[in-house]
C-alpha cells in the first residue's frame, strides 16, 4: 500500500469519527425536543450569587434585570472581590433599597490574594438558601422567568442545572461571530455529554446547584490555586449522570458582553482552556478526539484534493460530513439562538482551530494569572 492510499484510508477513518460526533453524540442535544418549564413544580427559594472586581458600571447596568426577576423567593448575595472602583459603593445602594440584597464583602488575604475562588467560597457559605444559582456581573438574563426556568429543573433528585451563557450580537464583526460559534459549540459539548450521562463542565455565566453538592466536594479545594475553574472544574467533579439536568429554553438564557479586540478575548479563552487539563481522563480523550479529528480532517482532506488522489471520493465525504455538521450545528443552534453563524461555518471553524491550537502552545510556554 502507497502512502497516498495510507492517507486516503486514514482520511475515512477521520471521517468516520467526525461523522459518529456529529450525529451520534451531538445529534442527542441537536435533535432533542425542547419542553417546556415544568409548571407543577414547587419553586424552592433560591439565592443568586454574583461575584463582582472591579464591576461598578455592569451592576448598574444588569442588577435591576436580575432585581426584578418574577419568582416568588429569591435573594441576591453581591460578592465584592477586594475592588478597588466604586463596586462596593453600588451594592450598598442596592442593599439599601432592597430587602433581599445580601452583601458579602471580601478582602485580599496572603493565602488567596485576587483568587475568584475564595470571594466565591464565602458567597456560598452565605447563602441563606439551599439552591445556588450563579451568574456574572456583566450578564444580563433575556427575560424575567430566568430564575423560574432554571428552578423548575430541580426535580427529580436534580442538583445540578447547566445553562446557556450567550453573548451580545454585534453587526458586522467577524470577531464577534468568532467568539459566538465558539460558544455555541461548546454549549452543544457540554450539553451533549450531559445527555448521554457524561457531564463534563457548565459556564459560570448561569450555572446553578444545590448547596450540598458543594459541600460534598469540598467545595473547590482540589483546584483552589487554579486561577479559574470555578465553573466547570466544580462540574467536572461533582456533576454526574444522575444529578444533572439541562436548561436550553431561550427565557433562561443570559447575555454577556463580548470581548472587542483579539488580544482580550486570548487571555480570556487563555485563562479557561488552562482548566481542561483536569479534566477527567474520559472527558480529556473525548475532547482531545474530536479536536484532532477537526485538524485531520482539514489538513488530509486539502492534501489528497492537491493530489487528486481519488478526488471524486474525498469531495463525497466531504460533503458528506458538511451535511451532517451543518444539520447538527443547525439544529443547535435555532434552540440558542445563534442561527447566523452557520453563514460562515467552514471558515469559523478553521479559525477556531488555529486559534485554539495557538492558545495550546501559548500555555505550554507560559501561564495564565488571575481572574481579572
Amino acid at each position: 500500500m502507497g502512502l497516498l492510499d495510507f492517507v486516503f484510508y486514514s482520511f475515512i477513518v477521520v471521517v468516520s469519527v467526525q461523522i459518529v460526533f456529529y450525529a451520534f453524540l451531538f445529534g442527542k442535544f441537536a435533535f432533542l425536543k425542547s419542553k417546556p418549564p415544568i409548571k407543577e413544580t414547587v419553586l424552592e427559594p433560591v439565592s443568586v450569587l454574583i461575584c463582582a472586581k472591579n464591576e461598578a458600571q455592569n451592576l448598574k447596568q444588569f442588577l435591576p434585570l436580575i432585581l426584578s426577576q418574577d419568582y416568588p423567593d429569591f435573594e441576591v448575595v453581591l460578592i465584592n472581590d477586594a475592588s478597588h472602583d466604586s463596586t462596593l459603593d453600588v451594592m450598598e445602594k442596592y442593599a439599601s433599597k432592597y430587602s433581599n440584597v445580601k452583601i458579602v464583602n471580601v478582602k485580599n488575604t496572603e493565602a488567596f490574594w485576587g483568587n475568584k475562588k475564595y470571594a466565591l467560597t464565602l458567597g456560598i457559605k452565605a447563602a441563606t438558601h439551599k439552591y445556588l444559582l450563579f451568574t456574572d456581573a456583566d450578564c444580563k438574563p433575556v427575560s424575567n422567568q430566568w430564575i423560574q426556568n432554571m428552578a423548575s429543573h430541580f426535580v427529580n433528585n436534580k442538583t445540578i442545572v447547566l445553562g446557556y451563557g450567550a453573548y451580545q450580537k454585534i453587526n458586522k464583526s467577524f470577531l464577534n461571530k468568532l467568539i459566538r460559534y465558539e460558544t455555541l459549540l461548546t454549549a452543544i459539548q457540554y450539553f451533549s455529554f450531559a445527555k448521554i450521562g457524561i457531564p463534563y463542565m457548565g459556564v459560570g455565566r448561569n450555572l446553578a446547584y444545590h448547596k450540598n453538592e458543594f459541600f460534598k466536594t469540598n467545595g473547590f479545594i482540589k483546584h483552589i490555586k487554579i486561577r479559574s475553574g470555578d465553573d466547570d472544574l466544580f462540574i467536572n467533579e461533582a456533576a454526574n449522570a444522575n444529578n444533572t439536568s439541562i436548561s436550553y429554553l431561550e427565557n433562561s438564557f443570559t447575555i454577556s458582553n463580548p470581548k472587542t479586540t483579539f488580544n482580550s478575548w486570548f487571555r480570556q479563552k487563555r485563562r479557561h482552556v488552562s482548566t481542561a487539563k483536569l479534566y477527567k481522563v474520559k472527558h480529556k480523550i473525548l475532547l482531545a478526539l474530536f479536536y484532532c479529528s477537526q485538524i485531520l480532517f482539514w489538513v488530509v482532506s486539502i492534501a489528497l484534493l492537491i493530489t487528486l488522489f481519488k478526488w471524486q471520493f474525498v469531495i463525497s465525504l466531504m460533503l458528506l460530513r458538511f451535511v451532517i455538521q451543518y444539520l447538527t450545528v443547525g439544529f443547535s443552534a435555532k434552540k440558542l439562538n445563534e442561527i447566523d453563524v452557520l453563514y460562515l461555518l467552514p471558515f469559523l471553524e478553521v479559525f477556531l482551530i488555529g486559534f485554539q491550537l495557538t492558545i495550546f502552545i501559548t500555555n505550554l510556554i507560559s501561564k495564565p494569572n488571575y481572574w481579572k
